[in-house]
């Protein structure tokens, strides 16, 4: 009888664990889209289809190809990009998006000023950091964007006409999150809280 109570409370907390990791990850999400800096980027489409998940814009960016020049903390002996992150300073530009400045491995030297934010993308090793005008591409993690079923091959085909952007909160830690999809000066989407 003893062992019946003891396995209905062992059940009882692993769910209760189980159920608080999910809620500590969405509240985290729901953190970076609520107080994280707001930055407009520029996308540029790809394919719009996931058999699994439905309807996505695969997003490029400006910042998705980072040129090696840009890289502030390269040493002098290194050929090749290790596995790691790397940091992207940007800096809103005169048209209202915001630009890579410079970039380092792993962390930034210092915080980023009040009119700039840093981004952190993540690199695989093996890009070569020594070629005459070489560039680098990390992952953000903010690369696709779902849609309602039915509206990626209208919105894909649209961004190639007219430009599009996201607005992507940043959290202090440099995490992304999309917080909307932008067609022109207008919200086409807007991602929720929870």
């Amino acid at each position: 009888m003893m062992t019946g109570k003891r396995l209905i409370i062992s059940a009882l907390l692993l769910a209760l664990v189980q159920i608080g990791f999910l809620g500590w990850i969405i509240a985290g999400r729901a953190a970076i889209l609520r107080d994280g800096k707001q930055v407009l980027l520029k996308v540029e489409p790809i394919d719009p289809r996931d058999l699994l998940r439905g309807d996505y814009i695969f997003l490029g960016y400006e910042i998705s190809r980072i040129p090696v020049k840009l890289i502030a903390n390269i040493p002098a002996d290194k050929l090749v990009s290790d596995d790691t992150s790397i940091v992207v300073r940007l800096k809103k530009g005169a048209d209202g998006y915001w630009q890579p400045t410079t970039a380092w491995f792993g962390a930034a030297p210092a915080p980023a000023a009040a009119d700039e934010a840093d981004i952190v993308g993540h690199i695989n090793d093996g890009w070569g950091l020594r070629e005459e005008g070489a560039s680098i591409t990390p992952d953000y993690g903010i690369e696709r964007f779902y849609l309602p079923e039915g509206e990626g091959m209208a919105i894909q085909n649209d961004m190639r006409v007219r430009p599009f952007a996201v607005r992507v909160a940043i959290a202090g830690d440099g995490t992304p999150q999309i917080k909307a999809l932008m067609d022109g000066d207008k919200t086409l989407f807007e991602e929720p809280l929870y």
